[in-house]
């Protein structure tokens, strides 16, 4: 792929991946991007997954024969992987990167602190390869603490690391972010999945960001951005100040013998039929809890729904709720479905695990079945419903 006269695509596509991180799942696989930027020097932006290395070696040497550098912007393996063998592969290459990416790199390539052949960069420096000259964008957190982000000045690209990154290869997703509503889905799971914890540090970034001209935006997965930049930049900036992005109801919850569930149906057909503008149900127990992390992130609301389990709640309703507060889930309203056969009181742990988070509103009405849904239980369901769509009208 060629992203400009000089910038070329080097990357792999990764179909073996069944857990990206050892945690979430892509059924499309994984882009592991690379670029080479051909000039008087030539830089390559980026190594690949340790699996792909030889691969990725290739379609270097076809793109440009021997670079003089290799730019680490960030040193989590799925991108530093292949540094070794790049550096076996062009012994004359140096590497730019940060001093605590050189910190890692000894410690992920025992042996190995390239100290003959490092260029060390900061905030503000930058690289001359002729007619690009490359400044270096620190963004620590974003999401480790070592990352740098890279921008060229003469096609005005900026080399993002893995902001803007979405789940999925190229080859199945499409080498640019043309389809918004595609790119938005897969990108917000990977955002609030990986990055979302460091909205400050992203909002930091952004404004830095905002005061350059940039008319590419090269992730290090998923597709090139290379039109309608404001709207990628714009959910960027949505996502990482924690604010709704829809307006919408989703239902999470557990259910040990179907009573919870049936009451969860209830309330979604209610809320439908009141008008809601999106009503999301998901199965914690069997549905992607990323995907409803993503979704509780998305939407101005969210139902908790579970039985009481050991005294306290189901353990994929913990894990969810630990999910959203550990990535300083704030600024919405939630309501509690609760069940339990003698002594009820998921509603208080729920309520207890998220009382810490900023800004949350806390409905008025909630949903308490002792066993399973009854004329009472489902009067409660009906208060709850005309309380959540109130909002709406």
């Amino acid at each position: 792929m060629k992203i400009s006269n000089d910038i070329l695509y080097v990357g792999v596509n990764d179909h073996d991946i069944d857990l990206f991180e050892g945690h979430y799942i892509v059924p499309e696989g994984m882009a592991y991007n690379s670029y080479v930027i051909k000039d008087e020097k030539t830089a390559v932006m980026d190594s690949v997954d340790g699996n792909f290395t030889d691969a990725w070696i290739a379609n270097v040497k076809e793109a440009c024969g021997s670079p003089d550098y290799l730019v680490v912007q960030h040193m989590e393996p799925d991108h530093s992987g292949s540094v070794r063998g790049f550096m076996e592969a062009f012994p004359e290459a140096k590497i730019v990167s940060s001093a605590k990416a050189f910190t890692m790199m000894a410690n992920f390539f025992e042996g190995e602190d390239y100290a003959d052949r490092r260029v060390v960069v900061k905030e503000g420096d930058t690289l001359e390869l002729g007619s690009h000259t490359l400044s270096f964008v620190a963004a620590p957190m974003v999401h480790w603490p070592e990352v740098i982000m890279t921008y060229d000045a003469k096609d005005k690209v900026l080399f993002s690391a893995d902001a803007f990154g979405k789940f999925g290869g190229l080859d199945v997703c499409g080498e640019t972010g043309a389809d918004d509503d595609d790119w938005a889905c897969e990108a917000r799971r990977y955002y609030f999945g990986i990055v979302g914890k460091y909205g400050p540090q992203t909002q930091a970034v952004l404004k830095k960001a905002a005061g350059l001209d940039i008319q590419t935006i090269c992730p290090l997965h998923g597709p090139v951005l290379m039109e309608d930049l404001g709207y990628y930049l714009g959910l960027y900036d949505t996502w990482s100040k924690y604010e709704p992005e829809s307006k919408g109801v989703v239902i999470a919850y557990t259910s040990v013998y179907g009573n919870t569930k049936k009451a969860v149906e209830l309330l979604a057909e209610k809320l439908e039929a009141l008008g809601v503008p999106e009503v999301e149900v998901t199965d914690l127990a069997r549905d992607d809890i990323a995907e409803a992390v993503e979704d509780a992130f998305r939407y101005d609301t969210v139902v908790f729904a579970t039985t009481t389990f050991n005294n306290g709640i189901f353990p994929f309703m913990r894990e969810f709720i630990e999910s959203l507060t550990e990535r300083n889930y704030q600024n919405r309203r939630v309501a509690f479905i609760e069940n339990g056969s003698w002594a009820p009181q998921a509603a208080k742990v729920m309520k207890g695990m998220l009382e810490g988070c900023k800004n949350m509103t806390f409905c008025e009405n909630g949903v308490k079945l002792v066993s399973a849904l009854n004329n009472d239980s489902r009067a409660q369901v009906d208060a709850l419903a005309e309380e959540l769509a109130a909002a709406y009208k």
